[in-house]
């Protein structure tokens, strides 16, 4: 009987331990916008090319980027699309030559490590270097990297792409 409660005790303090912590972020701006973005103006978003770690490529990486970036500004905008054949600024110019109105968004994954055994306690680890380019002027409007860390948990089912959602939501919000 004592030596099951030990290990109840045990197990709890695991448990509160690992799920106690949270996700954590950093925001680096490189550059910050010298004005507000416009409401309802276009987005239009490059695909970044997929992440790596170490001689690890992560499939699909690239897309779930833009996907989560495309969200992001979907709050302040009915015109938000991801291209899929694009993942430089000199690409989207290319193929949206008449486009007024607009923004051009050039996501690059610095770093993404997954952590597909999460019994290896070690956290996944994801960082983006976004860039906005206003069409008008056609200059970096801003730009910051989001790098994020989730939870080390036994029970964490978290992935690098989920830890990304709110520091990107946080930054796309600060610009408008």
């Amino acid at each position: 009987m004592r030596l099951r409660s030990i290990i109840l005790a045990i197990t709890a303090a695991i448990t509160t331990g690992c799920a106690s912590q949270g996700n954590t972020f950093n925001q680096t701006i490189i550059s910050e916008p010298k004005s507000s973005l416009v409401r309802g103006h276009t987005l239009l978003i490059a695909t970044p090319k997929n992440g790596w770690y170490e001689n690890v490529e992560y499939p699909g990486s690239g897309r779930m980027t833009a996907s989560n970036i495309r969200a992001a500004f979907a709050r302040f905008s009915d015109h938000v699309v991801v291209s899929d054949q694009c993942q430089d600024l000199a690409c989207l110019k290319r193929t949206n030559p008449g486009v007024r109105n607009a923004y051009f968004v050039v996501p690059e994954i610095l770093h993404w490590e997954s952590r597909d055994k999460n019994w290896t306690m070690r956290p996944d680890v994801i960082e983006v270097k976004i860039t906005v380019f206003d069409h008008e002027h056609s200059k970096s409007a801003a730009s910051a990297i989001l790098s994020s860390k989730n939870k080390n948990s036994l029970f964490s089912g978290d992935r690098p792409q989920d830890t990304l959602q709110d520091p990107v939501n946080r930054y796309v919000s600060s610009l408008y």
